[in-house]
């Protein structure tokens, strides 16, 4: 009979509230007007923290939303959350995040995302997707604010621009290189 240890069994334990939280977090998943009015919390809370971004949102051809993305892990992590993509201020879709990671981390934590379609051509593609993986279906540049309020130029320039904030504003050196976004029928 094969002998466990404390540390594959830690790690059985960890596994499986991680699936069990990913696949309850599914379950429970939001109906079109939570969805809605979660997307308008968050971006009026995107305002708040965000001069320079805010005026690069009434340039972007389309903006999507995920109000709450929530993130946990202990080596292995996972991250969920639900939102909307909206164009001309309309919601046109309803789209899942989703990212599995290993490594040294531990915690939890609830973000809210942006990302800025800047043109027709980067929206088309991710509209036109199944799912939409950043990082290779489209590279998503995080902006970060500096002095004044400006974002870099460099950034500001790019087709594709990711916000990522908590309720106690911007966060930084963060990225979505991974993330998984799928169409969901809401």
């Amino acid at each position: 009979m094969k002998k466990y240890t404390y540390r594959t069994k830690f790690n059985f334990f960890i596994v499986s509230v991680l699936t069990l939280l990913m696949f309850s977090a599914s379950a429970q998943a939001a109906s079109k007007m939570e969805i809605d009015l979660y997307v308008e919390d968050a971006l009026k809370q995107f305002q708040k923290h965000t001069t320079a971004g805010t005026k690069l949102a009434k340039e972007a051809k389309g903006i999507l939303i995920f109000p709450k993305t929530y993130k946990a892990g202990v080596v292995i992590g996972g991250e969920y959350g639900e939102g909307a993509l909206k164009i001309g201020g309309s919601t046109v879709g309803y789209y899942s995040i989703a990212a599995a990671s290993i490594g040294a981390q531990l915690g939890a934590q609830m973000r809210s995302q942006v990302i800025l379609f800047m043109t027709d051509e980067a929206l088309n593609k991710f509209r036109n997707s199944d799912g939409w993986e950043a990082g290779i279906d489209g590279s998503v540049a995080i902006a970060t604010i500096g002095a004044g309020e400006e974002i870099d130029t460099h950034t500001a320039q790019q087709s594709i621009i990711g916000f990522i904030f908590s309720n106690k504003g911007l966060m930084f050196n963060l990225n979505l290189e991974g993330s998984k976004i799928t169409p969901i029928n809401r």
